[in-house]
């Protein structure tokens, strides 16, 4: 049934119902674009277009002077933050193309497709760019398995991922899930992507040279989106009827098909091409506003062109729409019959919507009409930029002052078992087990070990990738929470033998209008910042999702890191699995009694507190470079990190894959089996090895045991010991989720 014409509020009724608070605008930003910007009052179209170009999710206005802290420069850098996504130089005249994003708000409404169309955008960022688009990977938070909502979003999130990855053809190679109380009004879903490129076929998205075309390719629009990018910048209430009409409808077959266009159109004709955009957040305002300011140039689009899949679509409703599968070109005038025979061989429209011009302005036309003009950097640039007050949450205080949590264990092997049986350390294997990691066959380690590895076809060096975070030591200190966040995701590059390249970011927080929101998000930007600078990974692109909250109960402080690592020969390539028995294990790094945030504290109090343990990134880093040095030196059989669950989980899971077992002794009380102390690494290596690796790690590791073939696991400490069947702990770690998804 078609639409009913309403008639569309005047601007000065606009101006008189305040309209404009609806759609997230206050009034001296109302104030700024009638008086300081326009001089007049902007008509319904042109509110709208501020109201999600000025959104949190579009100009970053409340996080700017956060994101400003990063490191975003080094050698290996070709494109730092600003553009669809970051690149970083390989060597070989190719590079690595990637970013994160979050579909948090869409994914607690409508979760199947929130999450695939999360894949879905995220995918065209990296194609937008001129890059083949090589791996996803994922990182979801949820509350806990205790309840049948819960359960259903994580099935269909899950769902809606693979759904879209698989049908495309992408391998989702890697990630991570991690369930607490906190996410149970709003889950986090957080998608990466990788693609590969050659330097020669990078794209930028701009719009420049006066008289050249403006095309739309791909999808026709709809009326699905409308206002998502501000939908994403509120909080939840509960009891409120969600936007389901925010929320994008995904088709990954049609994205199958843009993706090869635009990808033949930059390698083929790249003489004609000036610059591509994906329609994400904000649709076609968005990308049009921004190519445009980015070239200094200016813009005039006739709407009656634009392909509508929905009858008497109005300008606002055309402009906000966040329909999928959509891009946006700029190409040389005279040449638009070349691009229209291209998208057709793939039975895509590339229509002419409109022409670059010189003067700055952001000009719609309508039936004729003239329906906006404004200045094109008012949208895309000239958002105000707001500088939060900031407040130490009072349990950060409450925490400093909190005694350190001392487990008490009756029984180290029951703790064990129950440690396994987390649902944010118990094994994955259900979830991903329904994506396709090994499509597209350049899938070296795919879903279960620290990182995942690709091969870079036509070179004998391969990428490795993992996405990571620990929202509970942010939560308890966003500072230092932060560095581990960037360090750990450095541990699992280095553990799998590559070198970290380089970062992205999807930082998840609450609402910045509250001094603490602000506060955990201004801390935990500066702890992320100086792992980057020690680490040398600056951060190349990412994302802000803000507002995370449900009934004023915020999310932990999530930032979510995404990294890329080099390795640079495929025969340095790691996994976690023990490879032999007879093989000698090593921990390198020291542990300590450090339980506040742990798995091992929520296990026995069923809440977390404390201060955080004691992290030193340069530590951290001579650890790493230690293990990379090792790996290189071909002196390594197997790398693990230590992270959740401790000494006695790293050593658990390095076990399981192929079925050895363990006995090893630790000169530690029991319960430092589960501390979670940061910078260590679980080892294995040959025994002819063994001389020139001590020789190499010095003091810094220390030979714990040694593999076995007997399928025992066996760790002694100084006043109780673990005990069990390898194949017993490994039901228990593998049947953790499904039982309680039952």
């Amino acid at each position: 049934m078609d639409k009913m014409i309403v008639k569309e509020p005047t601007p000065q009724e606009i101006k008189d119902t305040k309209l404009y608070e609806q759609w997230g605008l206050t009034q001296e930003e109302y104030r700024m674009i009638s008086e300081d910007i326009l001089g007049r009052l902007p008509n319904y179209t042109e509110t709208g277009l501020f109201s999600v170009m000025w959104s949190e999710h579009c100009s970053y206005k409340n996080s700017k002077p956060v994101l400003r802290k990063f490191p975003t420069e080094g050698p290996q850098v070709l494109q730092g933050p600003g553009e669809g996504a970051g690149i970083v130089d390989i060597g070989d005249d190719l590079a690595v193309v990637f970013k994160a994003e979050s579909h948090n708000h869409p994914s607690a409404v409508e979760p199947y497709e929130g999450a695939a169309t999360g894949v879905g955008g995220i995918i065209r960022d990296i194609f937008s760019m001129g890059a083949r688009p090589i791996a996803v990977l994922d990182s979801l938070r949820f509350g806990e398995l205790d309840n049948p909502r819960t359960k259903y979003l994580l099935e269909e999130v899950v769902a809606g991922i693979s759904g879209y990855g698989n049908c495309i053809g992408i391998p989702t190679v890697g990630g991570e899930v991690a369930f607490d109380p906190c996410y149970e009004g709003n889950p986090l879903v957080n998608a990466m992507c990788v693609g590969i490129i050659a330097h020669k076929d990078i794209q930028k998205g701009q719009a420049k040279g006066v008289g050249n075309t403006i095309m739309y390719v791909g999808a026709k629009t709809g009326r699905d989106g409308i206002h998502g990018a501000t939908f994403a910048s509120e909080e939840f209430v509960e009891g409120e009827e969600q936007q389901r009409s925010a929320v994008q409808v995904g088709d990954p077959f049609m994205e199958k098909l843009l993706l090869e266009a635009c990808l033949e159109l930059i390698v083929d004709h790249s003489d004609i091409l000036v610059g591509i955009q994906d329609m994400g957040a904000a649709g076609l305002v968005s990308s049009s506003a921004e190519m445009a300011s980015k070239a200094g140039s200016g813009l005039r689009l006739t709407l009656d062109d634009v392909p509508q899949r929905e009858t008497n679509m109005t300008p606002y409703e055309m402009m906000l729409s966040e329909s999928q599968e959509r891009m946006l070109i700029c190409v040389k005038k005279g040449h638009e019959a070349e691009v229209e025979a291209l998208f057709k061989k793939y039975d895509l429209e590339a229509v002419v919507i409109g022409e670059v011009t010189d003067d700055g302005n952001y000009r719609l036309f309508h039936h004729g009409q003239e329906v906006a003009n404004l200045p094109v950097d008012a949208l895309a640039e000239d958002a105000p930029t707001y500088y939060k007050e900031m407040a130490e949450p009072a349990r950060i205080k409450v925490f400093k002052e909190t005694p350190d949590f001392v487990p008490v264990i009756h029984s180290a092997t029951s703790v064990f078992a129950d440690l396994l049986q987390q649902p944010t350390i118990a094994s994955k294997r259900s979830i991903f087990e329904t994506y396709d990691s090994q499509v597209r066959t350049n899938t070296v380690v795919g879903p279960g070990s620290g990182a995942a590895v690709l091969r870079i076809k036509g070179t004998n060096k391969a990428l490795a990738m993992t996405t990571d975070c620990n929202a509970r030591y942010l939560y308890l200190d966003p500072e230092v929470g932060g560095q581990i966040a960037v360090a750990e995701a450095a541990r699992n590059i280095v553990a799998s033998g590559g070198r970290p390249l380089a970062i992205t970011d999807c930082l998840n927080f609450g609402s910045p209008d509250k001094p603490e929101g602000f506060w955990e998000l201004s801390t935990a930007a500066d702890g992320i910042s100086e792992a980057c600078r020690v680490l040398e990974t600056p951060v190349i692109s990412g994302n802000v999702s803000l507002y995370n909250e449900t009934d004023g109960q915020s999310v932990y402080p999530t930032p979510v890191i995404g990294m890329v690592g080099l390795i640079e020969e495929l025969a340095h390539i790691t996994t976690q699995h023990f490879q032999a028995a007879g093989d000698v294990i090593y921990v390198l790094g020291e542990t300590h009694a450090d339980f506040n945030g742990s798995e091992l504290q929520k296990l026995q109090t069923g809440k977390i507190a404390g201060r955080l343990m004691s992290f030193d990134l340069e530590t951290e880093k001579m650890n790493q470079q230690l293990v990379t040095a090792a790996i290189q030196a071909g002196l390594v059989q197997s790398a693990h990190d230590c992270a959740e669950g401790g000494l006695a989980i790293a050593l658990a899971e390095s076990a399981f894959d192929k079925g050895f077992g363990l006995n090893v002794t630790v000169s530690l009380p029991a319960a430092q089996l589960f501390s979670e102390t940061q910078s260590r690494f679980v080892l294995s290596v040959a025994p002819d090895k063994q001389a020139a690796f001590e020789a190499l790690v010095g003091a810094a590791a220390t030979a714990i045991g040694e593999v076995t073939a007997d399928g025992q696991i066996r760790m002694q400490a100084q006043d109780d010991a673990i005990e069990m069947p390898l194949a017993e702990a490994k039901l228990k770690w593998e049947e953790a989720i499904p039982c309680l998804m039952k």
